[in-house]
């Protein structure tokens, strides 16, 4: 009898946790005729609407390291969507292939942003998002995307970037963000030179924008990318401290922005 119930609350333990399980799909969409390929996780245990986090990917495409964000995000309650920035979710390891796609992509802000809203439209359309909540995340040429899209006046109620490119706003730019900004960087990260971050900063502070930015002593670029050294690039390298600090930081920013 004894082994019976012993059993029986197993099966009704195992039963509940095969429940609460993080749900992964690729999500086809378009933007100008170009197809694209995003990656939508959520936790299909939480049944009501939830907030939602535009996660954008690297300078390599949408690889696993993008997916395995939106999916640390779906744990934590949130449903986080991943857009193609590229196209037929491409992806690289190769630097120079890396620099030529992103380029592509950047030489044509139109493009640059109309893509990266793209994206944002997909997330706000999910059944299970609160469309009045969302915010956005991107490492290296994903922060700079994030970065325009508060540039033209995104929805959001927050942007974090992580070792991101900082382009300069314009004035007119600067005067229309309106999510509050968290800004991770290396100090020590010289693709982004001191004068670059000097303008980008100078014209926040003059259109008054809400933002922290934290600099990470004696820390490089893709400090939040584990392996990130496997390229043998000189100035990426992963640094723990900077990347669970970081995070942490995101996660107050999406309280004090979301309320959860």
């Amino acid at each position: 009898m004894m082994r019976s119930l012993i059993a029986m609350a197993a099966a009704a333990l195992t039963a509940g946790a095969s429940q609460a399980a993080v749900v992964t799909k690729a999500v086809d969409y378009e933007f100008d005729g170009v197809k694209l390929k995003g990656f939508l996780a959520y936790d299909d245990a939480v049944k009501e609407k939830r907030p939602g986090v535009l996660v954008v990917h690297e300078w390599w495409g949408l690889n696993d390291y993008a997916k395995d964000r939106c999916k640390k995000l779906a744990e934590l309650g949130y449903v986080a969507f991943a857009p193609d920035m590229y196209g037929d979710g491409k992806v690289t390891e190769h630097p120079d292939d890396a620099r030529k796609m992103s380029g592509l992509v950047r030489e044509n802000v139109k493009v640059w942003r109309g893509r990266a809203e793209a994206g944002l439209k997909q997330l706000k359309a999910q059944p299970n998002v609160d469309a009045g909540k969302l915010v956005a995340i991107g490492y290296c040429f994903g922060g700079s995307t994030c970065l325009q899209l508060a540039y033209d006046g995104a929805d959001l109620k927050a942007v974090a970037t992580f070792h991101a490119a900082l382009p300069k706003p314009t004035e007119t730019e600067a005067k229309a963000i309106k999510p509050k900004l968290l800004v991770c960087h290396g100090e020590a990260d010289f693709f982004i030179p001191p004068e670059a971050v000097k303008a980008f900063r100078e014209a926040l502070d003059a259109a008054k924008v809400k933002y922290e930015f934290v600099g990470y002593k004696d820390v490089v670029h893709s400090f939040t990318v584990p392996g990130a050294d496997k390229h043998m690039i000189k100035g990426m390298k992963y640094d723990k401290a900077a990347d669970e600090d970081s995070w942490k930081r995101m996660l107050a920013l999406f309280k004090e922005t979301l309320g959860r």
